[in-house]
Order: structure tokens, then C-alpha cells, then sequence
């Protein structure tokens, strides 16, 4: 029997939920209730010392607010690290990782070229490896890093983006897929989590193609196949061009809320940005899943300004 399409709303409880997160997982949830794939609400809080237990719930509290649902969930990462702790062993098995005790300044220190993607990630050189070759998954309590060829290229086809290539054994080199704090790194949560869910189809910010090359790398190494289809939007960014942060105010959608602002006119933004309609107002949510149309969509950044927010606040 053919696998019922599913995709998920992930959000990490570090902070409030803003315009920028609030976009995509519109987005997504819209796609989903149009197409009919089941949708996995997912609580992505292994990300180490900056996670706020109390924003779960307020997380899940605006997206019912804004009328957004799922079908299955929510799990939580941390009540459960059996399954990544199975597919570390494996990857240390094969020979594909292993442990590594290097600084960050070391690791700097032994670049040799500008990393050119994320700027938080130094480039990884094959030549601080270690000897390679199978290990026992024991030592928990120390970063583990994932084998990348250095010619490694990954091409998929992304169903937004169109056709996109990534070289990560030059870009990131081996990452780190277990940290020091006994829990999986993200590319490897994410990855082994879709798999067990079922996921098959990914939408998220293009602030992570280079991610989902690294995560399909992962999902070849595991066998963990079918791949899902990845739809990555546009980001929403500041004046500045810059992801949409603090330093472009308080964009957060609980301020709104407390501002008096309805539900529905957040909702009319969303959906000029999404291009549903061709100026802000105030909309449901059943008209925005019925004039929904990916093709419509700006394959430009959106960014939002004063004018957008005195919109909001009017």
C-alpha cells in the first residue's frame, strides 16, 4: 500500500513564535489540508541550554489561535532518545562517524578557505580525522561527527526552489551529529524523526537547503529511504535583508495578540505575503486554503517593514 503523505509542524520552544515562523507554518498547513496529507505536530527541543519550557505551550497555544491544527501529536524529541541513540550505533558501526574532541578555535585554526555557509559553522578539514574505521557508539558525552567525502555532492529537486546542488564536504566538511550533552545534534534528530513518522514532504524556510543536504547524506547512510520532497520559502526578513529577529522589533505573534490585534488580521498579512490577496486585510482561514496558490507565491525574500506593522496595529 502506497504511504499516505504526511508532512509536520516542528517548531523549538527558544523563543516566541514571530510573523517570519508563523508564514511557513501557514504555509505548510494550508498545503496539507488542501492535498490531504496527514499532518505530525513535532516538538523539536533538543537544541541544548535555550530552550524555554514555558514557550511549549505557548507555541501550541497561537498556532490554535490562528486556527492551525494537526493530526498526530505532538511528540517531543527529549521523552524519547532511544531512536537516534540506535542510529548513532549504526552510523559508528559502518565507520561513518566518530568521536571528536576538538575546539572550536582548533578547528578555526586548521581552516584553510572562508566557510561560505552558515556563518555559526566552521568548515571541518579531513585532515583533523581521526583513523576511520568501525567503533562501539559508547561515549555519549562527547560530539560525534558524520564522514563526508570531500567531493560530496548532493542534488535534489526541490518542489519550490526548482533543481538545487550542494557540495557539503566543502562547505561544512564532517558535522556533528551527537553532541557533548548526550543528545543528537539536529541534522540527525530531524532525519531519523521523518523517518519514523513518516514524513514525506518537508516545507521550511531556504535558510536550510544546505541542511538538507547534509540530511540527505544521513538518510542514504541509514537506508532510511523514501527521501521526502523538500518545498523551501523564501525567508522573511528585516529592512536589513536579514532574517526576521529582535532587532527588527517585537515581532512576535503573542505581542500582537496582546495588542489587541485579531486573529484574522494577522492572518490577512500572511496572506498577502503568501500572494492570496493583493493587499493586506483582515481574512479567515478557509478563505486563505481556498485562494491558495503555490505558483502565486514571491520567490523573493518577504520583508517586512514599518508599514506592515503599522498595518498590523491599526
Amino acid at each position: 500500500m502506497p504511504q499516505m503523505p504526511a508532512t509536520r509542524l516542528a517548531p523549538s520552544p527558544t523563543g516566541a513564535l514571530h510573523l517570519g515562523n508563523a508564514r511557513t507554518f501557514l504555509v505548510n498547513w494550508v498545503m496539507a489540508r488542501r492535498e490531504g496529507w496527514r499532518i505530525v505536530m513535532r516538538m523539536e527541543d533538543l537544541v541544548g541550554p535555550r530552550i524555554k519550557p514555558e514557550a511549549v505551550a505557548e507555541v501550541y497555544d497561537i498556532l490554535r489561535w490562528l486556527g492551525l491544527d494537526w493530526d498526530e501529536g505532538p511528540y517531543t524529541q527529549s521523552d524519547d532518545l532511544g531512536p537516534y541513540v540506535d542510529a548513532m550505533g549504526q552510523l559508528a558501526a559502518a565507520g561513518l562517524a566518530y568521536p571528536c574532541e576538538l575546539t572550536r578555535s582548533q578547528i578555526e585554526a586548521a581552516s584553510v578557505a572562508p566557510h561560505a555557509g552558515d556563518p555559526h559553522e566552521l568548515r571541518f578539514e579531513p585532515g583533523l580525522r581521526p583513523e576511520l574505521g568501525p567503533r562501539l557508539f559508547e561515549d555519549r558525552a562527547t560530539n560525534w561527527r558524520f564522514v563526508v567525502d570531500e567531493d560530496a555532492s548532493v542534488t535534489f529537486d526541490d518542489a519550490f526552489a526548482g533543481p538545487c546542488t550542494e557540495q557539503p564536504g566543502r562547505t561544512t566538511g564532517d558535522f556533528v551529529i551527537w553532541t557533548k550533552l548526550g543528545q543528537p545534534a539536529y541534522q540527525l534528530a530531524v532525519i531519523v524523526d521523518d523517518a519514523r513518522q513518516g514524513i514525506t514532504e518537508v516545507v521550511r524556510g531556504d535558510d536550510l537547503v544546505d541542511s538538507t543536504a547534509r540530511q540527505l547524506l544521513l538518510y542514504r547512510a541509514l537506508g532510511l529511504g523514501p527521501e521526502p520532497r523538500y518545498h523551501h520559502l523564501p525567508l522573511v526578513v528585516g529592512p536589513d535583508g536579514r532574517r526576521l529577529a529582535k532587532r527588527h522589533g517585537d515581532t512576535r505573534i503573542s505581542a500582537y495578540r496582546e495588542a489587541g490585534v485579531s486573529a484574522t488580521r494577522v492572518l490577512g498579512l500572511l496572506a498577502y505575503w503568501c500572494g492570496i490577496v493583493d493587499q493586506p486585510r483582515e481574512i479567515t482561514l478557509r478563505e486563505i486554503v481556498a485562494g491558495f496558490d503555490a505558483g502565486k507565491m514571491s520567490r523573493e525574500r518577504i520583508v517586512f517593514d514599518q508599514e506592515a506593522d503599522a498595518w498590523l496595529r491599526a
